[in-house]
């Protein structure tokens, strides 16, 4: 599993368990995680498209 696949894992499981639980605080701070490894997603993808 290269890097790009395990952060893009990550974020759709905090995704998926934040739908699932009623605790404001642990869904705010899922989602919060989750847009951040999509966000280093989106500049290891950016780095290849340079090379």
């Amino acid at each position: 599993m290269n890097t790009i696949q395990y952060l893009e894992d990550q974020a759709t499981r905090a995704e998926r368990l934040a739908k699932r639980i009623t605790d404001t605080l642990t869904i705010e701070k899922l989602l919060t995680f989750a847009g951040e490894r999509r966000r280093e997603i989106e500049v290891i993808a950016g780095k290849y498209r340079r090379a």
